[in-house]
């Protein structure tokens, strides 16, 4: 053994044991038994579950780091910040959004994307090509994409093209589904959102505290709905990205019950605040799409999260700076969009879900772990601590407190939704295939030590 992690209690979705972890050539070598191994670290009874697999983030290529307005992807974080502020957080694995410039196919998308990470990223990561043009060139290209190990899509309901182009998008869902992939779908009904964004600007209601107002429940509910029937229709496996509302959430239940192949991400946004946030000064710092929700929206979702309806949580990571934010210059309906959640996901569901009963830490591991590397072709190689599994290995701390402070993160934004907030239960110790890469807090990685993933087909849970 290369390294020898004593007295853990290893979790999985399957239970919990508590003994020794062996880790040979960045893999799980052995579990319990004798071993011994030039380095040693007592775990000393603590919880030990997979690395979490975040299938959800969005990391600026340094081609679009000059992209200016709401509508640019200028995120704060590139794939050094970024995928720091994730080990840091106990997640060692991200699944990108991969954006091809325009003119050009997603294929060409995924390469320069790559091209950066390689160079920057401190842990393994994967790609989703998202498909904002659904041209024969593009059509054509996911088959490939497919076969070297790209088994996803995205596509957003909410853009104005994608009703232009319904069929186009539903022939990418039918092609995906016949290469053993997953569309991930944005829901969000772009129609009802212009609806109610040009009767906020009539009214002349254009401050941020109208912002859950232009992107309402019944936008998110109607779009589900139809994501649903196009899974139906089609077959392929339907994941919707982070699902905000309790509406929403019964479209996937009822589609569900009929054997409809659809699973539901959800983000921190929507588990620890409400819309009730809006009523400050500074609400447009909450900002995200969908919009926060109602309380009644929050309890659903922890609910989901319990008894198995809600599969993942995935942080949506998409960060800018304060002053980006809260832009005067913006009205409600083009507030900059996303937060910086990598960091602190994981240690709040941790501590509000497993150390505040809601959830148990087996759930808590399919919900940040196993679902996710299920889903999109990676378990077992990742989310489970198991022999042959890659050495993605988190410890926590039950007793530690820590008061959230944005400003003193890795991620480049320099605030966080949840400032001020005291959290109990963080990351110890985190190790990426067998190196220990975060130590009470602190990161020390190369940059480009992260791989890139070559996923397998989707496996339904």
């Amino acid at each position: 053994m290369d390294l020898v992690i004593r007295d853990a209690v290893a979790v999985t979705v399957g239970g919990r044991s508590r003994g020794d972890v062996g880790i040979e050539d960045g893999r799980i070598a052995q579990l319990g038994g004798l071993m011994s191994a030039p380095r040693e670290l007592d775990a000393g009874g603590r919880i030990l579950t997979p690395g979490g697999v975040d299938g959800h983030v969005h990391l600026t290529p340094a081609r679009f780091a000059t992209a200016q307005g709401p509508g640019g992807w200028a995120w704060s974080d590139d794939f050094d910040s970024g995928t720091r502020a994730a080990l840091a957080g106990g997640v060692t694995t991200v699944g990108n959004m991969s954006f091809a410039e325009p003119g050009t196919t997603i294929a060409a998308g995924i390469e320069l994307d790559d091209s950066d990470a390689r160079q920057m990223a401190v842990c393994d990561y994967f790609f989703h090509p998202c498909l904002l043009d659904p041209s024969p060139e593009n059509l054509a290209a996911i088959g490939p994409l497919h076969a070297a190990g790209h088994t996803s899509i995205k596509f957003f309901l909410s853009l104005p093209a994608f009703d232009k182009n319904v069929n186009a998008f539903v022939k990418a869902m039918e092609i995906t589904r016949a290469q053993g992939g997953i569309a991930l779908i944005h829901c969000e009904d772009a129609a009802i959102i212009a609806c109610c964004c040009r009767a906020l600007l009539e009214a002349d209601q254009v401050a941020a505290r109208y912002y859950p107002d232009s992107r309402p429940v019944q936008a998110e509910a109607v779009s589900t709905h139809r994501a649903v029937g196009f899974s139906e229709t089609t077959g392929c496996p339907a994941y919707i990205v982070h699902l905000s509302s309790a509406r929403a959430l019964a479209a996937c239940q009822e589609g569900r019950s009929r054997g409809v192949p659809v699973y539901v991400e959800t983000r921190p946004i929507y588990l620890h605040l409400t819309d009730e946030v809006f009523n400050t000064d500074d609400g447009a710092r909450f900002a995200g799409a969908p919009p926060l929700r109602a309380q009644t929206d929050v309890d659903a979702l922890w609910a989901g999260l319990r008894f198995g309806d809600v599969d993942t949580m995935a942080t949506d990571h998409a960060p800018w700076t304060l002053a980006e934010k809260l832009d005067a210059s913006l009205r409600a309906d083009h507030l900059r969009q996303g937060v910086a959640e990598l960091e602190t996901g994981m240690a709040m569901l941790y501590s509000a879900g497993v150390l505040g009963g809601r959830i148990s830490a087996e759930q808590f591991v399919a919900i940040t772990s196993t679902n996710a590397a299920k889903l999109f072709g990676l378990y077992p190689r990742k989310g489970t601590i198991a022999l042959g599994a890659d050495a993605d290995l988190v410890l926590w701390d039950d007793h530690h407190t820590r008061v959230i402070d944005g400003s003193t993160m890795y991620t480049k934004a320099d605030y966080s939704p949840y400032d001020g907030r005291a959290v109990t239960g963080w990351p110890l110790w985190v190790f990426s295939r067998g190196e220990l890469v975060c130590n009470e807090g602190k990161v020390a990685a190369a940059a480009g030590r992260g791989r890139l993933l070559h996923r397998g087909p989707h496996r339904s849970l």
